[in-house]
This record gives C-alpha cells, sequence and structure tokens, in this order.
C-alpha cells in the first residue's frame, strides 16, 4: 500500500478538480483504485491531498491530477476561464459517497441549515427524528470539502452527564463509542465508514468528549456537540468557551429528554435564557412536523405530548 501527497493551494483547487462539495472525488476513487484523503497540512497551511492505494494505481492516478492541477493553474495564470464545476441540485447541502444528494427536506429544516450557515454559534433544539443532528453533520463535511474548516470536531456527554470514562473496558475510542453511535451513523451515510475512519485516524475528525475539552482552544473548525441537553451548565460554557479564531459550532438536544433528573437542571435549557439575543447566536426549534424517521414517530411524539400535558 502507497500513499502520496499533493499540496493544493486553496478552496478554489479543490473546487475545480473535485467539483462543488467534493462530488467528483467519489468517482475518481472508482476509476483509478485508489483512496482519495483531503486534509489539512499543519507545515505549509495548504489543504494535502493523500493518495492512497497500490503503488502502480497511486502513480496513474498521480499523473492524471497532476495534468489536471498544471492545466488549472496555467489557466488561472493566464486569465482564461476555468472549466465549471460540478453542481448540485438547488437546496442541497452535499453529496453523499453513494451519489445521493443531502438536502433539508422541510421547510422548517431548510431554516435550520441557513442559520447553520449565517451563524458562527448556532442551536438546533427539537425531538429525535427532526434531523438536527443529521443536517448538522451535512453542514460540517461542506464546510470541510468547500475550506471553511480545516477539521471537525465531535462532541457528546458520556455516560450521562458525569463522563466516567474510567469505569468502561477498553481504550478511549471504544470507551466513547456507544455514546458517538449517532454521530458515526451520520457520517457513515455520507463518506462512508472507510473514509471516516480515515479521517479519524488524520485527526481530520477528532472526537473529544466535553470531560477532555478543558483548556483547549478549536481554531478553524467546524465543531458539532450533540445531546446538549444532557450537560451542565458549567460544561456548555466549558465547550462554548472552546470556539477559536475560523470555527463555527453547532449544538443540538431535545430538552425533553434530558437524563440529569429534572430539565430545569439541563445546561441547554438554562443557556438557552442566558445568550438570548446575543449577536452571532441563533436558536433554532424544530419540532414533530420536521420528524423524518418513520411515520410512526411522529405520532409516538405527539402521544408523548399529549400525555405529559395531561399528567
Amino acid at each position: 500500500m502507497t500513499t502520496r501527497k499533493i499540496l493544493l493551494r486553496d478552496s478554489e483547487e479543490i473546487l475545480q478538480l473535485f467539483g462543488e462539495h467534493d462530488s467528483l472525488l467519489r468517482q475518481m476513487e472508482s476509476d483509478f483504485g485508489v483512496e482519495l484523503i483531503l486534509s489539512h497540512d499543519p507545515r505549509s497551511e495548504a489543504v494535502a491531498l493523500l493518495v492512497r492505494g497500490p503503488s502502480s494505481k497511486v502513480q496513474k492516478a498521480l499523473r492524471h491530477l497532476r495534468a489536471r492541477l498544471d492545466a488549472l493553474r496555467s489557466a488561472r495564470q493566464a486569465g482564461r476561464p476555468l472549466p465549471a464545476a460540478a453542481s448540485l441540485p438547488q437546496g442541497a447541502i452535499l453529496r453523499a459517497h453513494n451519489g445521493r444528494a443531502i438536502a433539508p427536506r422541510t421547510p422548517n429544516q431548510k431554516r435550520y441549515v441557513e442559520a447553520i450557515f449565517a451563524h458562527e454559534l448556532a442551536f438546533g433544539i427539537g425531538p429525535a427524528g427532526t434531523g438536527k443532528t443529521f443536517l448538522a453533520v451535512a453542514c460540517a463535511l461542506r464546510a470541510l470539502e468547500g475550506g471553511q474548516a480545516h477539521r471537525i470536531v465531535l462532541s457528546r456527554p458520556v455516560v450521562e452527564a458525569g463522563e466516567r470514562l474510567g469505569f468502561l473496558p477498553g481504550d478511549f475510542l471504544e470507551k466513547v463509542n456507544p455514546y458517538l453511535r449517532p454521530l458515526y451513523d451520520a457520517f457513515y451515510s455520507m463518506i462512508g465508514p472507510e473514509r471516516f475512519r480515515a479521517w479519524r485516524d488524520n485527526d481530520v475528525i477528532e472526537i473529544v468528549p466535553l470531560a477532555y475539552m478543558r483548556g483547549r482552544t478549536f481554531n478553524d473548525a467546524f465543531i458539532l456537540l450533540d445531546e446538549a441537553q444532557n450537560t451542565t451548565l458549567g460544561q456548555i460554557k466549558l465547550a462554548l468557551t472552546r470556539l477559536g479564531e475560523g470555527s463555527r459550532m453547532v449544538i443540538t438536544g431535545d430538552v425533553t429528554q434530558t437524563d440529569l433528573g429534572e430539565a430545569s437542571a439541563s445546561g441547554l435549557v438554562r443557556v438557552m435564557d442566558i445568550l438570548k439575543g446575543v449577536e452571532g447566536v441563533a436558536f433554532h426549534h424544530l419540532t414533530d412536523e420536521d420528524v423524518i424517521r418513520h411515520p410512526l414517530v411522529r405520532k409516538v411524539i405527539k402521544a408523548f405530548d399529549r400525555w405529559e400535558k395531561k399528567t
């Protein structure tokens, strides 16, 4: 297995080589039988394209990529028009590894996605199945592959609010894996498990439980804090204050499903009041009308809502 690297100068080169939101990259992988991985090169501040696979196939892919890159750079230097990049259907966020376009499916979901891209800090609040985490992951991948972020940081409260990782068997990833499965599932459906694992191993996607965030600042990152209803006020404040230069954060949660005993103890509930009206912060609420799972899920949510109002 051989791995070679090409440095790309800017997001325009990425766009022209691989299409909008990486739509051509999957086809190139299939054509050449190699794996193509975009990552941030810390030494040069450029974007590194890793080409991985059997030596002969890697060499063939490299010749093709370098030829395209040379032609692109020559055209830019001479001021000639660049070829149009592959486009997505209107309203789509990105194209999954299987070619499927990922897009919001309700008007309220569309407003949620717009809020994420329009604010450095956005909250997605709503019941299960409304797409709040799935769409946030899609937005994170769009930012990463479009060059607006150099990495994605995933965080989630584990072992309810206590985060007692030491009591769980296995190494670090084995301990947090059960709590991050919903996030993993979203990534798997969009970029496939192999690419997800490769990006995780190269720290393009970094997993950081809340207990490990103290003392860190995340620059040029897309940060996603999921299941925030299970954070205390201190924990959510810790997460919020990790936001660095050039970064964006999305916090998701369902205030009706907190594991902290009382909903009022949830940091997500309290921060909604604390940050109300703060510039650059958006709170977006999804409802049972946005549920995109099995149709029965929406009926279950409504039934619970009626029962809770009665009791």
